[in-house]
């Protein structure tokens, strides 16, 4: 256990709804620890969205606390201790502390505990193992102070061992490496060589929980040498065959400072569909189909904005520049929302009876096209009059 334990002193902890929690529970005589994301993320001073809780109270112990306070209960996971409890206008997690008694990769049998170390050596990684009371005092069982104060990423325990209770720690591992390792620090070796091990393990995965993953490890500010770990031992090429790490930090500089936005960076790596691969929604798997034609075909980008918009066309904008290493055209965001708001100045109307059927379709067409190439300024009358 490190040495040092700060106090822990957010809103989220102190506010109303969370106090009420504790206070239902030790009235009751059980524990109650506020665990995870909401204080990992406070001692890194990353905002907090979710708070997840920690009980020696078995699952029904907890709905009954809950229920006799007139609070509502939903249970999320009840098959392994976990509900969820809506206090005011907040939502928190609340899981009987528990042990992993048999797992195959991607499901656990569990027994519920009532000691939070034990229930620290069942999770991923130590940063994610740190537990506050109500007083604000952090409790580390398993040395994740020292990791938070390095950030670096490190399995708890055996990297071997955790990898297999549960495949997508592997893109968990370079995710969180994204998100809150030292860029500069270099990624842990052991956790490393436990993942290119334990790679084959992949292929018992969803489609959609690699491609959740994923999106949440390239929507990082810079993903880019989470990424080129992954390539280095192997695991990019089995998530996204053909993908090539090369030009992503170079799309990163080139964002300078944009929403980082999983989208491109998965433009720029490149390789094969991933539509299915990732179980993409139908709209996503589209938008990709497109992006990389558009790249492949070298329409202009002005074109695509105004078929496509203009953000599809900043991205694919983006990923060209990076693609050939220079910075894009002074004002070209400007340029693509004027070619999105452009509105093409004859109707089919326009052209009837004269024309009707396939020819009518083949004559807007040809005219459209002529507008498009003049940047949008050719009127309906001078398109109509040639």
């Amino acid at each position: 256990m490190s040495a040092a334990q700060p106090k822990i002193s957010e809103p989220w902890l102190t506010s109303r709804d969370t106090t009420r929690l504790f206070d239902l529970f030790e009235m009751q005589g059980h524990q109650l620890l506020c665990v995870g994301g909401c204080v990992r993320n406070s001692l890194l001073g990353v905002p907090v969205s979710d708070i997840d809780m920690a009980t020696d109270a078995r699952p029904q112990d907890v709905i009954q606390i809950a229920e006799d306070a007139g609070l509502r209960v939903i249970p999320t996971g009840i098959d392994h201790g976990t509900v969820t409890v809506i206090s005011g206008d907040t939502s928190f997690e609340i899981t009987t502390f528990r042990s992993d008694v048999e797992t195959d990769g991607r499901h656990a049998k569990v027994t519920f505990s009532s000691d939070h170390t034990e229930d620290a050596k069942r999770r991923d990684f130590t940063i994610n193992a740190l537990y506050v009371a109500q007083d604000g005092t952090a409790l580390d069982p398993v040395d994740g102070l020292t990791d938070i104060a390095a950030r670096r990423i490190r399995f708890i325990g055996n990297p071997e061992a955790r990898i297999a209770e549960d495949y997508l720690r592997i893109l968990r591992f370079f995710r969180f490496h994204a998100w809150y390792g030292d860029p500069d620090g270099g990624i842990d070796p052991d956790g490393l060589a436990a993942c290119a091990e334990g790679a084959d393990g992949l292929d018992t995965l969803s489609a959609e929980r690699i491609g959740a993953e994923m999106i949440k490890l390239l929507n990082a500010p810079d993903p880019s040498r989470s990424v080129a770990a992954m390539q280095a031992c192997g695991i990019l090429a089995r998530i996204m065959p053909g993908a090539e790490a090369a030009m992503l930090p170079v799309l990163v500089h080139l964002e300078g400072g944009r929403v980082p936005n999983w989208f491109r960076r998965a433009l720029v790596l490149g390789g094969e569909p991933l539509g299915e691969r990732w179980r993409l929604s139908k709209a996503d798997a589209e938008r990709l189909k497109q992006g990389r034609s558009d790249l492949s075909d070298g329409t202009d980008l002005t074109e695509i904005a105004y078929r496509h918009g203009a953000d599809h066309a900043r991205d694919v904008g983006l990923v060209r520049a990076a693609s050939l290493e220079q910075l894009p055209e002074d004002g070209f965001e400007g340029l693509l929302a004027r070619s999105a708001a452009a509105r093409f100045p004859v109707k089919a109307a326009d052209l009837m009876p004269e024309l009707q059927g396939p020819a009518l379709g083949e004559r807007l067409r040809e005219l459209e096209d002529r507008w498009i190439a003049s940047g949008f300024s050719l009127t309906k009358d001078a398109l109509l009059g040639e």
